[in-house]
């Protein structure tokens, strides 16, 4: 098989209700399985909500978490997948048999394996923790996949990573766009109105999402990750009000040249469907490229350097970065 057809979706989730946004996946699973689609991506915890979750106590994560892949809801996502024969993944809070918190999400594969990813760099609550370790699997597809949710993506590294152990494609589920940030030049608040008033403006609230606070922000780094690996990548994000923050969705499927195969922009639930040519693959550029590493040069991307901080640190810290500069004769 050359061709895979493959698929993601941004739709808005509903806070804490989980049968609202269970039923926003079954309805896009179905969706999707009668447009032929054999690999489906959804958001980053789009079946507990997102943003919410920072206001809440250990206790009221914990009325949220469910174990995986043992839990109600995960149960749900494997008879889709068993249903529709489709590999279907979607994020959610994962209580963990150590008794933790963590942002998880699940593969489900149509025959009823499921494969956690645990992101690696939570920062969404004090009570959520941060998984070890990387995500890559075989699939009945004939291809591997691999798994980073939202600012796993950010770091080079764990792209990489990805990689290196056999991932052709990268399915990367998101919350993002019109974050607040502390960077002049990285994303920014969206006024809610313009979410609120989408069927009256639509133009004002999708120039928003295609501008420098959503589509410009993903295109100076997402093509890359996809490019410089050798992979294609499934972008999957919320979309619309977030707590206090709105959403921008930009569904999007890259091939491994970091060419966007199929996108949007609308305001509101959507799905987007491209055909994969795995036949890309053996000869795209970031492939040969990565058969010219030089390992011996990279020592110190796994040394400590003194300055790393724990994830909500390094997100919530108000702090400027200071300037790192090694001695080359050191």
């Amino acid at each position: 098989m050359t061709g895979i057809r493959v698929a993601s979706v941004q739709f808005q989730h509903m806070p804490s209700d989980k049968a609202y946004n269970l039923e926003r996946i079954r309805y896009f699973a179905g969706l999707a399985s009668s447009s032929g689609v054999k690999l489906l991506a959804f958001p980053e915890m789009c079946v507990t909500g997102y943003w919410h979750v920072r206001n809440l106590d250990r206790a009221g994560i914990s009325a949220l978490a469910e174990p995986i892949p043992s839990g109600p809801s995960v149960d749900i996502l494997r008879a889709l997948a068993r249903e529709h024969d489709l590999v279907l993944g979607a994020g959610l809070i994962e209580v963990g048999a150590d008794g933790r918190f963590y942002n998880s999400y699940a593969v489900c594969l149509p025959d009823g394996t499921v494969h956690t990813h645990r992101k690696l760099h939570a920062f969404e609550s004090e009570h959520i923790a941060s998984g070890d370790r990387y995500t890559v699997f075989d699939t009945p597809l004939g291809i591997r996949v691999g798994v980073l949710i939202c600012w796993d993506n950010n770091l080079v590294e764990n792209a990489r990573a990805t990689a290196l152990l056999g991932a052709d494609v990268l399915m990367a589920p998101h919350q993002t766009g019109g974050t607040n940030s502390r960077s002049p030049h990285a994303m920014g608040r969206i006024d809610p109105e313009l979410w609120q008033r989408r069927a009256e403006d639509p133009r004002a609230i999708e120039a928003e999402f295609r501008g420098s606070k959503g589509r410009e922000w993903l295109m100076r780094w997402l093509p890359a990750r996809a490019h410089d690996n050798g992979m294609f990548l499934l972008f999957s994000n919320g979309v619309g009000q977030d707590d206090d923050e709105v959403r921008t969705g930009n569904a999007m499927i890259l091939d491994p040249y970091g060419r966007i195969l199929a996108e949007t922009w609308r305001a509101g639930d959507d799905m987007v469907v491209a055909d994969l040519d795995i036949g890309l693959l053996p000869l795209c550029t970031g492939r040969r490229w990565i058969r010219g590493r030089r390992p011996e040069l990279y020592g110190m991307l796994v040394e400590h350097r003194g300055d790393e901080l724990e994830p909500r640190q390094a997100r919530f810290s108000p702090e400027p970065t200071a300037a790192h500069r090694r001695n080359p004769l050191s």
